[in-house]
Formats: structure tokens, C-alpha cells, sequence
């Protein structure tokens, strides 16, 4: 499997983190990839022989969507050679691009052909003919980009903001902090973020944590298991074992034996 990261266009950069590819041309038996909450919801192409399947709710998944937050673990199931396209999104922009409540897709999808604004049964048709990878990312990226510019006043940036101090201190600064340091009551933060984004800062910090111990772990970046539990702001062992299993459905010591 060829597994890419690219950096975002700077023309969708402000709320685009990066672009994941996903790529085989050969496999014949079935793939499952799994996918654990990270703090990215996202914008999903598939292109696959067989489909794409969403377990365990098994669902089977359209040609483009939108993911909320993945809180619960998932794994995609795919036969035969597939490509994924994933933009994986700030995750500020759901209500005011598209309408969509992003609670509402918190461990769910939206179907992007229920998105009135855009023809979207003819943009599928259209990057299932393009041949390259590069001409599938140029036109989502065109699509956003436009969004962007139809769109953008309707942005809540003071939110993009706090997203942003929550990813680079792991999730370890207070969210009391944050609201002073952006001169905003804290309840007034937490209403707007929720609206924004469908959690509450806390539970966006704790997401990013658990991700940046989850990094740790899975590179295996580390001597003994109390370095992971100090370097990212976990109380004691217990407490880290206790966050780790609500979002992977394994303890760490479980999870960092399986193979790689």
C-alpha cells in the first residue's frame, strides 16, 4: 500500500491541515485500515472496486462525503485495489460551508450529493475520469478553494484560533488559559466551539492529547511507559490507560504489541 501526506495548497491552507492518499493497484484479498480519533474531521474520495465499507456499522459508503470526529475506532474495509483521497479538515467549517450541523456527524458522515450548492453526482463523475491522483486533489482543492471565497466571513476565526493553541500545546494548556489569552469569556468559548466544531473544548483537548500520546506510542518514541504519561500532561499510568482505551478499545501495553 503507498501511503502519502501532503501539505495543504496554501490557497485552502487556513482550513486544511494536510492531504492523505491511499493508494493499491494490486491487492486481490480484502484491506481493512484502522482509523482512531485524531481531532480531523474530513473530506473523503473513494475510488474502489468493491466499495468502502465502515465497520463495525457497516455501512457501506458513498463515492464523497464528509466525516465528523471520530471519537469511537473505526476501520475501513476495502477489496480489491482502491484509492482514498482524504483532506482532513480544521475542524471549524462544517456549518459555515456546508450547512451541516457537525455534531450531528460526530462518528457519522454526510453524503456530499445532499449538498444542494454543488452538482456533486457530476463532480464524482468528473474525478472518477480524471487518471491521475494529481488531477483528483487539483479539483477538490478548486472546489474549496471556491468555497473559501463564497464563504469565508461566515468563518468563525476566533475558534480557528483556539483550535490551534489546543493542537500546539498537545492539549495541555487550560481552556481558561486560551479564553484569556483570546480575550473571550469562557462560556462564551465553549458555546461557540461546540457550534463550530461538535465538541467542547475539553473534549477536543483530550482528543488531542490522547493523539499525541497515541504518536508515541505507535513510533515507539520512548523508554518506559511513564515517559508517555508525563510528557503529555496525563495525572498517573491509570488515568493514561484509561484515556487510551476509551478511544482505541485496547490498553497501550495491548495495543504497542501488535504488529506493525
Amino acid at each position: 500500500m503507498d501511503h502519502q501526506k501532503l501539505r495543504a495548497p496554501e490557497c485552502i491552507s487556513l482550513f486544511v491541515n494536510d492531504i492523505w492518499i491511499y493508494k493499491e493497484d494490486t491487492v486481490n484479498g480484502q484491506v481493512n485500515l484502522p482509523f482512531f480519533a485524531d481531532g480531523y474531521p474530513g473530506l473523503l474520495f473513494q475510488q474502489t472496486k468493491e466499495g468502502l465499507l465502515i465497520k463495525p456499522h457497516g455501512k457501506l459508503m458513498p463515492l464523497s462525503f464528509l466525516y465528523g470526529q471520530t471519537i469511537q475506532p473505526i476501520e475501513m474495509q476495502l477489496t480489491g485495489p482502491y484509492l482514498l483521497i482524504i483532506f482532513r479538515l480544521y475542524p471549524f467549517v462544517f456549518k459555515s460551508f456546508f450547512n451541516v450541523d457537525p455534531q450531528s456527524i460526530n462518528d457519522g458522515c454526510y453524503d456530499l450529493t445532499s449538498f444542494r450548492e454543488i452538482d456533486m453526482a457530476s463532480f464524482n463523475d468528473r474525478l472518477l475520469a480524471y487518471r491521475t491522483v494529481d488531477e483528483k486533489i487539483e479539483a477538490i482543492t478548486q472546489l474549496l478553494s471556491s468555497l473559501l471565497a463564497q464563504k469565508k466571513q461566515k468563518l468563525d476565526l476566533k475558534i480557528k484560533q483556539a483550535i490551534e493553541r489546543i493542537i500546539q500545546t498537545n492539549g495541555q494548556e487550560s481552556i481558561h488559559a486560551i479564553a484569556s489569552a483570546l480575550y473571550i469569556h469562557g462560556r462564551t468559548l465553549e458555546r461557540r466551539f461546540i457550534k463550530e466544531t461538535g465538541l467542547s473544548p475539553k473534549q477536543f483537548a483530550k482528543i488531542i492529547q490522547f493523539q499525541a500520546s497515541f504518536s508515541q506510542l505507535a513510533l515507539k518514541d520512548f523508554k518506559k511507559m511513564n515517559e508517555i504519561v508525563y510528557e503529555n500532561g496525563f495525572a498517573d499510568q491509570s488515568h493514561f490507560i484509561r484515556v487510551f482505551k476509551a478511544f482505541t478499545g485496547e490498553t497501550p501495553r495491548v495495543f504497542s504489541q501488535r504488529p506493525d
